[in-house]
């Protein structure tokens, strides 16, 4: 099914084809909802809301937003791990949490409400992909504390698929379960989606022609030439999924068929772009930070999250029909940004030029150093074939040519043989940094 002769179909067309005017409306009520609820309940937001000398009552116009104070990640550790819930913890009837590794996690809860609004949200994305129901959708998100795994479950049946909850790991067996149970949709990373590819391609599966037509892939950026190599390799129309677990999960914003923008779900959430260095609003279609509010979260409110990802809105009518505001392919994230010297770098730049280059497998790690006083870059990638060393080194130099001329940086490209770099099961490690080490 392509996104040509697709049937349209829309899981709340009420709120999905609301025109601009009535979604203002909508967003400004529940806004004024927001601030209020979160005012009362959460020491935090009263602290900040004081310290910026506004009250959930000087919100007369969406535009008001702009006079609150952000919110960032680390306030969601400093408050660890209940303190910026605005019910009481016994209303709380799910837990999830980062996974900690820098410090303390950040807690997410959920009331029995945000749940079945959460369920909502991913059944109206996953529709909007091409799911429909009765579709087997193939879930291979990591279930538990991380929100990828049971967000997609909750919304695959919401939307009355029938639901393999396959979680990470055990590639070999997801090949065959995909082709036994005759999968159409699969819910994955990208990286392990096009593990997922690989694993078959050596067994002997050709995925591109089983039952697989959908493939929802997020939770880490990806390059539009990842897409197409996932498309080609499963044979499917790859869509991009946005979400935060800090915001809600998955289905925050999602792909139609027409893969032109994700649209961001206004009726739940309120999306700003500012200016990352003076964080200024900017209007529609400028490029700089995303910042999301939440419209209906009752157990854990966001008050204009910085989610540190560069990304444009724009506001232009679809052609599926839905109206909701479309946020353009995240390039990557403020922290996430490389300086080499002197140049800006995101991984997905690095990854745009290795995916498709000739001989090349699409696994790459890159790795920040120091050489003296400067930064220094390695990129190591896989050969697609057992290729000799003089044949690695030649294609690493090509390699290396090509970033310089396309990225702008110079660094050191190492082409390994097939299957030496690790692959993931989950979210894919694609940057080493080890400066703080170095120095």
């Amino acid at each position: 099914m392509t996104a040509q002769n697709a049937a349209p179909y829309m899981f709340a067309p009420e709120f999905e084809r609301l025109d601009r005017a009535g979604l203002r409306r909508l967003q400004l009520e529940r806004l004024k909802a927001l601030l209020a609820h979160a005012y009362a309940n959460v020491a935090h937001y009263r602290k900040s809301f004081d310290a910026a000398g506004v009250k959930p009552d000087d919100l007369k116009h969406l535009e008001d937003l702009a006079r609150f104070p952000f919110m960032v990640k680390t306030d969601l550790r400093d408050n660890y791990p209940f303190g910026l819930f605005a019910v009481p913890r016994e209303q709380v009837v799910r837990l999830h949490a980062s996974s900690g590794t820098t410090g303390k996690p950040t807690v997410v809860g959920y009331t029995e409400g945000d749940l079945n609004d959460w369920a909502n949200l991913m059944a109206r994305s996953l529709a909007a992909t091409g799911a429909r129901p009765g579709d087997v959708v193939h879930n291979a998100y990591g279930y538990g504390l991380f929100t990828g795994g049971l967000g997609f479950h909750y919304g695959a049946e919401r939307l009355k698929c029938s639901v393999v909850p396959m979680s990470g790991g055990n590639t070999e067996k997801q090949v065959g379960l995909i082709s036994d149970f005759g999968a159409r949709v699969l819910a994955a990373t990208p990286s392990y989606a096009l593990n997922i590819a690989e694993v078959a391609e050596s067994m002997g599966v050709d995925l591109a022609g089983s039952g697989l037509q959908i493939g929802v892939f997020g939770a880490e950026p990806w390059s539009e030439t990842m897409r197409a190599e996932l498309d080609k390799r499963l044979g499917i129309r790859a869509c991009d999924m946005y979400g935060l677990s800090e915001i809600m999960g998955p289905g925050v914003a999602i792909e139609c068929e027409h893969r032109c923008g994700l649209h961001g779900w206004e009726d739940h959430f309120l999306f700003e772009v500012v200016d990352p260095d003076t964080l200024q609003p900017l209007p529609m279609g400028a490029q700089g930070e995303l910042v999301i509010t939440t419209l209906t979260k009752q157990a854990l409110p966001m008050v204009r999250y910085r989610t540190r990802d560069i990304t444009r809105l724009i506001d232009e009518p679809c052609a599926c029909g839905r109206t909701h505001v479309r946020i353009l392919r995240v390039t990557g994230r403020n922290d996430d940004m490389m300086i080499i010297r002197g140049v800006n770098v995101y991984p997905s730049q690095i990854e745009a030029v290795l995916v498709g280059f000739p001989g090349v497998a699409p696994q790459y790690l890159l790795t920040l150093s120091r050489q003296g006083s400067l930064d220094h870059l390695t990129v190591e990638t896989e050969a697609l074939a057992d290729e000799s060393e003089d044949s690695r080194t030649h294609l690493a130099h090509q390699l290396r040519h090509h970033i310089k001329s396309i990225v702008g940086v110079s660094c050191e490209v190492i082409v390994r043989l097939p299957g030496e770099l690790p692959r993931s099961m989950g979210k894919a490690i694609r940057v080493r940094d080890l400066r703080k080490q170095d120095g």
